[in-house]
């Protein structure tokens, strides 16, 4: 029998509907393993971390960009920072850009809470790492916790 596994899930904070629509597909293509929710800026996103409700489960990545209107990336990073130890769950960020500004990536590098700085467009085999990697996170605390 095959056991089915937990989906990883996964919140999109971007403005950009042409990138949200192109790495749905790069997921879709790639067979991730996913539960998608889209917020067009980081306000959104961290407003809905703040109350989370039964339709919006705790995350479990979140690829965030960095130039949103209303909250960009640095300042969702600086709300998350606060609420992050009331959250009880270790969400993995990773903060997509198509800036090559090394300010952007250094800045990035100085964040605890950043796993890493992934370039735009995202390359379906980096895609495909990453969600590798946040399922085995999903299966080690479902075994750990339960949940």
């Amino acid at each position: 029998m095959i056991e089915e596994e937990n989906p990883v899930s996964t919140w999109i904070v971007d403005d950009d509907p042409i990138y949200v629509y192109g790495i749905r597909k790069l997921m879709s293509i790639r067979g991730a393993n996913a539960q998608v929710s889209h917020f067009p800026n980081g306000l959104e996103a961290i407003n809905q971390l703040k109350n989370l409700s039964e339709s919006h489960q705790t995350p479990d990545m979140i690829l965030l960009d960095i130039n949103m209107p209303t909250m960009d990336g640095w300042e969702f990073m600086n709300e998350f920072a606060e609420i992050k130890p009331r959250l009880g769950k270790e969400i993995t960020i990773y903060l997509v850009s198509s800036s090559v500004d090394l300010n952007d990536i250094n800045r990035a590098k100085s964040i605890p809470g950043i796993t890493d700085y992934i370039f735009k467009p995202v390359k379906g085999t980096h895609l495909t790492e990453i969600f590798a990697s946040a399922q085995q996170k999903v299966n080690e605390r479902i075994k750990k916790y339960g949940t």
